[in-house]
């Protein structure tokens, strides 16, 4: 009896749910509509996230930096591992990920694993690649290199991408390459 109750109550709240959404006008011009937000829960925002994430890391590979920061914000800031300065834009972002584009010209990443927690999305990933074009003053050495990282997301309500971080250590990296800082 119960469980015949319990369907009955799911099949009306069904059934309601679904003549809610017919009676909504598609029509945004009509005055006497009222809106309907497109609230998702927090659970399809962090999915949405994870993928916009997953997106941006991988576009990495393409040499495409428009795809890369496609769901960036304008003022986004990217703190890297913490010890240099921030980047405190998307026009220095560009600038910044292109040349390193240009000094790793052939950098891939594998085996990446997304997590999200609220705002935030976590990237793990093996990359690796060649230093061919000097870099922020460092010659390059021909050196290939091969490092872990994670790369850490917080999106805003829209999904997009308002800040960056990585653990990986820039410094302990340009050291595996070869690269020596100019004097």
């Amino acid at each position: 009896m119960n469980k015949l109750l319990l369907t009955a109550a799911i099949i009306t709240l069904m059934a309601a749910c679904d003549q809610k959404t017919e009676n909504v006008s598609s029509d945004s011009t009509n005055s006497d509509s009222t809106a309907v937000g497109t609230s998702i829960s927090d659970e399809d925002k962090e999915e949405r996230n994870k993928k916009t994430a997953l997106a941006s890391v991988k576009a990495i590979e393409t040499g495409n930096i428009d795809s890369v920061l496609k769901d960036v914000t304008d003022d986004a800031i990217d703190y890297g591992d913490g010890t240099g300065p921030s980047i405190n834009n998307k026009d220095s972002l560009n600038v910044v990920i292109k040349s390193f584009n240009t000094a790793f010209p052939d950098w891939k990443g594998e085996h990446f694993m997304a997590a999200a927690d609220g705002d935030y999305v976590y990237v793990y990933g093996d990359w690796s690649g060649t230093f061919k074009n000097d870099y922020m003053g460092m010659k390059a050495t021909g050196k290939k290199l091969k490092v872990k990282d994670v790369d850490i997301f917080k999106f805003n309500d829209k999904g997009q991408i308002v800040e960056h971080r990585s653990i990986q250590n820039w410094s302990s990296m340009m050291s595996q390459a070869g690269g020596k800082t100019p004097k």
